[in-house]
């Protein structure tokens, strides 16, 4: 991820979750807000009630690359959780990708 870093303190997540607004479909919930740096900063959240860790890794590795090659098109400076709901279990790449770029387009950061 060339222009974007990782959401790994759970202050940080904290402060998106009660600050930022979200929005969901029917596969993604996606928290975001303003953070005031030249970077966008992404945080990926599976719980456990959508599967094993094998499922809950293939997600974040799902998202991340989805996140990842469409990153260009993302407005700088912007805090963003995305959350896997548990109908995204056993989803291909472009689903995920689709879900995401909409959740994108509602927040007004996807150009």
């Amino acid at each position: 991820m060339r222009f974007s870093e990782s959401l790994k303190k759970k202050r940080d997540f904290q402060t998106v979750y009660n600050k930022g607004r979200s929005f969901a479909n029917t596969y993604l919930v996606m928290y975001a807000m303003d953070n005031g740096l030249e970077k966008n900063r992404l945080g990926i959240s599976v719980s456990k009630k959508v599967g094993n860790s094998v499922v809950r890794h293939r997600l974040t590795r799902l998202i991340r690359e989805s996140y990842r090659l469409s990153e260009e098109h993302f407005r700088c400076g912007t805090d963003m959780i995305v959350i896997a709901r548990s109908s995204a279990k056993g989803k291909d790449y472009h689903d995920i990708e689709s879900a995401l770029i909409h959740l994108g387009k509602l927040h007004k950061i996807y150009k």
